[in-house]
C-alpha cells in the first residue's frame, strides 16, 4: 500500500550532489524532484533536515537472533519475522536481504540444525499477505563446513526471492577466525562450551572442511547460478583467497580481513562491504582489518549493520565524516548495495525509482531518523 506525500524544504542527497528542494512520491514512486523553496499544499516541511534513500541491507544477523533470542531457545519463526521487520523499519532499512544458514552439522555442543527452508516458506508466506513494513529477499549462508549444504540449496527455487548466495569457510585457524582464542570467545559464550568441548568443535569443523569444502564450495557456486543470485565471498583473507572469488564469479566481498584482500578485491572489481560496527567501534570484534582503515585509503564499497541494526546509519555518517563526501557515504548503505544485488528499482533519489526515503535530523552530532517511507507510506 503506498501513499502519495511530498517533502519540503529538505537536503535532498542525490547521487553526485546535496540539493536544497523538494522530493514528491506518486502511486509508491518518485515523481518530482524540485530544487528550492517548492511546497505544495499538504506538503511536509522537512525544516532543513536531510532526506535520502532507505537504506539496503545485504547482511544482517539480526533474525536469527530474534528466532532465538538466548541459545536453545526456540521462539515462533512468524512472530520473530514480525518483530524483526518492524525493528528495521524502525532505524531506516527499507530493503533487507535476510541472511539464513544453509548447511548443517549434527554432532557435538557446535550442531546447527537445518532450518532455512521452513523460515523462508514462513517469509514468504507473510510477505505475500503483505504483513512486512519493508521489502524482503532472502540471502542463503552456504556453509561449506557443514554435512547437508547442497541438499540444503536444493530445497530452493528460483522463485524464491533468494538475491544472495554467500560462500562461507569457517574453518578455524584460518579466514575470520584466524585466532582461535576469539573463536573460543564466541562459541564459549554462544553454546556454553569448556575446553574439550572446544577442541572437539575445532576438530570436527576441519574434518567437515577436509571431507566436503571443495565439493561444497563448487556446488554452492553453481547453485547461486541456477537461482539467479549474486554470489558473495567471506572473509576473504589472502590474495589467493580473493583471486578464488574471483574465479567463482563473486560480485562482492563480505568483511574481508586485510588490507591485502581489500585491495586484491578492488584490483579485481569486485566490491568491498566491512560492518558498521567495525566502523562504530574503530576495530573487529575478531582482530581483523579496521573498516575505518579501509575508508581512509579508498577501499570501503558497502556497509552492512551485521549484527546491530541500528548500526547502519550512524556508519555512515562517519564515512561521510572520513571522506568529507556525504552523497558518497550515503551510497554505502543506498545506491551500492543495490546495484551488488542487481536491484535498479532503488537505492536513489531519482524520478522513476521506489519512493523509499528517510527523513534525517542531526542531534547532540549524531543522525536521528524523524520519518521512514516505503513506496511512498509512512512505516516510522
Amino acid at each position: 500500500m503506498s501513499d502519495d506525500v511530498c517533502l519540503a524544504n529538505a537536503r535532498l542527497i542525490l547521487p553526485d550532489q546535496v540539493l536544497t528542494g523538494s522530493i514528491v512520491i506518486e502511486n509508491g514512486e518518485i515523481t518530482e524532484i524540485v530544487e528550492g523553496d517548492h511546497r505544495p499544499s499538504g506538503s511536509v516541511d522537512c525544516a532543513g533536515d536531510i532526506v535520502m534513500p532507505g537504506l539496503v541491507e545485504l547482511h544482517t544477523d539480526n533474525l536469527e537472533r530474534h528466532m532465538e533470542p538466548r541459545p536453545e531457545v526456540d521462539w515462533p519463526h512468524l512472530p520473530a519475522l514480525i518483530a524483526h521487520d518492524a525493528e528495521l523499519a524502525s532505524v531506516g532499512i527499507t530493503t533487507v536481504f535476510d541472511a539464513l544458514r544453509a548447511g548443517s552439522t549434527h554432532s557435538g555442543k557446535g550442531r546447527s540444525l537445518d532450518y532455512a527452508r521452513a523460515v523462508a516458506d514462513e517469509l514468504l508466506a507473510a510477505r505475500a499477505q503483505g504483513v512486512f513494513k519493508i521489502s524482503h529477499f532472502l540471502h542463503l549462508r552456504a556453509e561449506v563446513c557443514s554435512e547437508t549444504l547442497l541438499e540444503e540449496l536444493a530445497r530452493f527455487t528460483p522463485d524464491d526471492r533468494v538475491g544472495i548466495v554467500s560462500l562461507m569457510d569457517h574453518t578455524p585457524g584460518q579466514r575470520q577466525f584466524r585466532d582461535l582464542s576469539a573463536l573460543r570467545t564466541y562459541v564459549a559464550k554462544k553454546r556454553g562450551m569448556d575446553d574439550n568441548d572446544f577442541a572437539e568443535h575445532v576438530a570436527n569443523l576441519k574434518r567437515l572442511q577436509a571431507q566436503f569444502g571443495e565439493k561444497h564450495e563448487k556446488g554452492a557456486v553453481v547453485e547461486a547460478k541456477r537461482l539467479g543470485a549474486v554470489l558473495a565471498s567471506h572473509d576473504d583473507t589472502t590474495r589467493d583467497h580473493v583471486r578464488k572469488s574471483h574465479q567463482n564469479g563473486v560480485g562482492f566481498a563480505e568483511f574481508p580481513t586485510t588490507l591485502e584482500s581489500a585491495q586484491t578485491c578492488r584490483d579485481h572489481g569486485i566490491a568491498v562491504m566491512m560492518g558498521a560496527p567495525n566502523v562504530i567501534r574503530g576495530k573487529s570484534h575478531s582482530g581483523n582489518i579496521a573498516a575505518l582503515e579501509l575508508a581512509e585509503d579508498g577501499l570501503l564499497d558497502i556497509l552492512s549493520s551485521d549484527y546491530v541494526p541500528g548500526g547502519l546509519l550512524l556508519a555512515a555518517f562517519r564515512i561521510a565524516d572520513i571522506w568529507d563526501d556525504l552523497p558518497r557515504a550515503i551510497a554505502t548503505v543506498t545506491r551500492t548495495p543495490a546495484m551488488a544485488v542487481r536491484l535498479a528499482d532503488r537505492g536513489s533519489l531519482q524520478i522513476g525509482l521506489r519512493g523509499d526515503v528517510l527523513r534525517v535530523k542531526s542531534s547532540l552530532g549524531a543522525p536521528v531518523l524523524s520519518g521512514v517511507w516505503a513506496k511512498g507510506a509512512r512505516i516510522a
